[in-house]
């Protein structure tokens, strides 16, 4: 099986596009490519139970969930739009651009 490649990353600016969460704006903390989904800072937040351990008691605490990556589109804080991604070679390099201004993300 072929590794996807996403034009979302790690610590790449988004904003939730659909879902209950549309139009939250925050930081990609992790890309799980296997199954095409972004874990997204304040986003989508769920309450876990964490049972005691030890002397420690049990407490609910509230964490990220992942959603579909087709959810989420790039941010550029500059201008306050999203991104429209594509790719171009520089000097053997391949690198994201904004397809609107040509600027390198």
């Amino acid at each position: 099986m072929a590794r996807e490649k996403f034009k979302i990353r790690k610590d790449d600016t988004v904003i939730v596009i659909s879902g209950s969460d549309k139009g939250k704006i925050g930081r990609v903390l992790r890309v799980i490519p296997q199954e095409n989904r972004v874990v997204v800072e304040k986003v989508r937040m769920v309450k876990r139970h964490m049972r005691a351990q030890g002397n420690q008691p049990g407490t609910r605490i509230e964490k990220e969930a992942p959603i579909h990556i087709s959810n989420v589109a790039l941010w550029n804080s500059e201008t306050n739009k999203k991104i429209h991604v594509g790719f171009r070679t520089e000097e053997d390099k391949k690198v994201r651009i904004d397809r609107k201004t040509g600027a390198q993300v």
